[in-house]
């Protein structure tokens, strides 16, 4: 009788293990998402820029001698019916040297709402050094209907950029957070 048991006891060791190891692998993958976000803050991989000001560069040296491009791109996440675009598509750089860029975006609905825009650097070995003093990506836009606003945007590229990044892409997506900002949720967390 010790002989038949015995399986029973060890299945349900086995499915006890099975069962933690589910467990764990299920809180693992939900801790992962905020980890993998904060090493792309920190590393600028995948193409994250920080959600907070940077200093503004006035002491620091400007590198005339290179110039780097900086492409501008926007789009309005489906669903957003606003017109989002910068001013410019593409600048010259000199590593130090501050510039402005303005975005302009319009609410084309009867109602106001409420966008928030998310950046993103291409190539990501970039982004850590593209570094913004001024933002509308910092703050949800509240937009009443059919207005149009202009969004400064102030950046310098780090000096230390390499070398060998002579372009590099600024991509904007604008979402609807209009009812997030309703129910008085963080949308974006620029306390870091």
């Amino acid at each position: 009788m010790s002989t038949q048991q015995r399986p029973k006891v060890d299945n349900s060791k086995m499915i006890t293990r099975l069962l933690v190891t589910v467990v764990a692998m299920f809180a693992f993958g939900f801790a992962l998402v905020p980890l993998y976000e904060k090493f792309c803050e920190i590393t600028g991989f995948n193409g994250r820029t920080s959600n907070t000001a940077a200093a503004v560069s006035e002491g620091s040296l400007i590198d005339t001698s290179r110039l780097v491009t900086v492409e501008f791109h926007t789009r309005v996440n489906r669903g957003l019916p606003w017109q989002f675009e910068s001013e410019v598509r593409r600048m010259q750089v000199h590593p130090g040297e501050t510039k402005t860029v303005n975005f302009t975006a319009i609410n084309r609905t009867g109602r106001n709402m409420t966008g928030q825009a998310l950046p993103s650097v291409a190539p990501g070995e970039a982004a850590p050094y593209l570094l913004k003093t001024e933002c509308f990506c910092f703050q949800n836009q509240p937009l009443a209907a059919g207005d149009t606003a202009v969004m400064p945007m102030q950046f310098y590229l780090d000096p230390d950029i390499p070398n060998h990044i002579r372009t590099l892409t600024l991509s904007y997506m604008m979402y609807d957070m209009t009812e997030a900002a309703a129910q008085g949720r963080v949308v974006v967390d620029t306390s870091e």
